[in-house]
């Protein structure tokens, strides 16, 4: 799947990939996620997707997202927007699709393969944009999942799929060395919330 020679991006939907492994009963160590790719090949990038709130005080996420950005990562943040829906809910939305797409699409003449951890079937339309330009691109996400976290469309779409749970041996956080969660439930079924500090 992976040519040493490659020079590599791995383009992380931080909501989506925190939901699959979740889902799948292990946390990410983003420092041996890092270390896993920098061997597979020339890792050029790696970016970490993730709307965050604003009118927060404090959010579970800041943690990790400080500690992504000075360990080898580039941190791609906006505010959450709160919405009130029809029925007088209310809602989170913080889709960060166009965000990484427009990276991708900047990065694609500097990169041989790209590695996007997300299921979310609306970059298949990215997935085959790069393709186009001679880029491979492998997708990592689940289908061990009730119901597959991947999008049909985007696994058909992609050169490579990488199942989540696979990685959990290599990339997974040693349990033991799990500190105090402080968790925000989710609010919004399609774009999830809920993160842990490392």
């Amino acid at each position: 799947m992976f040519d040493p020679r490659e020079k590599i991006a791995v383009l992380i939907d931080g909501a989506n990939l925190y939901s699959a492994s979740r889902s799948l009963g292990f946390d990410i160590d983003y420092r041996r996620l890092l270390s896993d790719f920098r061997q597979k090949g020339y890792l050029v990038r790696a970016i970490y997707y993730t709307a965050l709130a604003e009118d927060q005080e404090y959010s579970s996420l800041r943690p990790l997202i400080d500690w992504l950005d000075y360990n080898g990562y580039r941190v791609v943040t906006k505010p959450i927007k709160e919405f009130t829906d029809s029925q007088g809910r209310r809602k989170v939305k913080g889709n960060m699709d166009i965000e990484l797409a427009v990276d991708a699409m900047e990065m694609a003449d500097h990169i041989d393969h790209f590695v996007l951890f997300s299921g979310d079937g609306d970059f298949r339309s990215l997935v085959e944009a790069l393709q186009r330009k001679g880029k491979k691109v492998t997708v990592a996400s689940t289908l061990r999942t009730n119901p597959p976290m991947i999008a049909d469309d985007l696994r058909r779409q992609a050169d490579h799929f990488l199942e989540l749970s696979s990685l959990a041996e290599t990339v997974g956080r040693d349990p033991a060395t799990r500190q105090q969660r402080q968790v925000r439930p989710a609010d919004d079924e399609e774009d999830e919330y809920e993160y842990e500090e490392l």
